[in-house]
């Protein structure tokens, strides 16, 4: 991925309405706080900002029209007229469906049923955002790479070192050669055996954590095809990544923290690169599986007494 990201985004279709929140939710953490006061706006009210023009809504947020353009365009849309559309779309979309009768928000006194009722809730808008960001171009690309690779070698430390494990086992069970690297030191110092035709994944919610980036570097120095699973599109960990998979996450809150939302997204992605990666390699992925559970069969089968 190079530092033309920013554009990217422009140059793929305008996301569909549905999308438009998610997208907001995702890309704010690297606006301007101008771009930010835009952003929220629009996906707070969007039926109020579908019915301002340029002008309009620059008063509104205390911004300018150029700020205002320049915000559509990195959500994905060519100019203003095609986010007031999807704004206007959303806003039907909206109307159609009765509001969410629980929030994100768990307060310290909240009895266990609102607990489960608020969590489920984040998961659910967690997984319906990383699904409406998720770019399927860059996906297939990580898919086709994992695929027909030598070697995979995973990234991650705290949580994200958590749903590198999940992937490197999932990979291992259709037969493919896949490590997951939770010492920062051992993970650059297998990296530095990559070559051309490996695969390295790097998994990292910030998009800045140092110990998941170095091993990624090293990686696509010596050439390996590189992917990073990030919740920020514009985070250093970018610049050494042939492909980027976003994900999103729900707000954090004190009893919430950032390494429980990301997990779900994180393990969504990685899902769908491994069902992609099985799909691609069925022939030989099948009859692993198979062998797989056959030789844990008799682990679950219980005992004659």
């Amino acid at each position: 991925m190079t530092n033309d990201l920013k554009e990217s985004f422009s140059a793929d279709s305008p996301p569909a309405p549905a999308a438009l929140a998610a997208k907001v939710r995702t890309l704010a953490p690297s606006m301007t706080r101008s771009m930010q006061r835009v952003a929220e706006a629009v996906a707070g009210d969007p039926a109020g900002c579908a019915a301002l023009t340029v002008t309009g809504l620059a008063e509104l947020t205390g911004t300018s029209e150029a700020t205002v353009v320049r915000t559509a365009r990195l959500l994905g849309y060519p100019g203003y007229r095609d986010l007031r559309l999807a704004l206007a779309g959303l806003a039907a979309h909206q109307q159609s469906g009765r509001a969410p009768s629980v929030t994100a928000d768990i307060a310290v006194d909240d009895p266990i049923a609102d607990v489960v009722a608020k969590l489920a809730y984040d998961e659910q808008q967690t997984l319906a955002d990383t699904a409406a960001g998720l770019d399927t171009v860059q996906l297939g690309a990580a898919v086709a790479a994992a695929s027909t690779a030598r070697r995979i070698d995973i990234y991650g430390v705290g949580a994200s070192s958590l749903v590198g494990q999940d992937l490197a086992q999932k990979l291992a069970r259709i037969g493919l050669i896949a490590h997951s690297h939770t010492d920062p030191h051992l993970a650059v110092t297998n990296a530095v055996q990559l070559r051309s035709g490996d695969v390295a994944i790097a998994i990292t919610h910030s998009g800045s954590t140092v110990d998941v980036i170095e091993p990624l570097r090293v990686a696509f120095d010596h050439g390996a095809t590189t992917i990073a699973i990030t919740g920020r599109p514009d985070g250093p960990v970018t610049q050494y990544a042939d492909h980027v998979l976003t994900t999103s996450t729900a707000r954090e809150t004190e009893l919430r923290p950032a390494a429980m939302s990301s997990r779900t997204g994180q393990l969504l992605v990685v899902d769908c690169l491994f069902v992609g990666v099985a799909q691609r390699t069925y022939e030989t992925a099948a009859p692993a599986l198979a062998a797989s559970y056959e030789a844990l069969a008799h682990r679950h089968t219980p005992r004659p007494r």
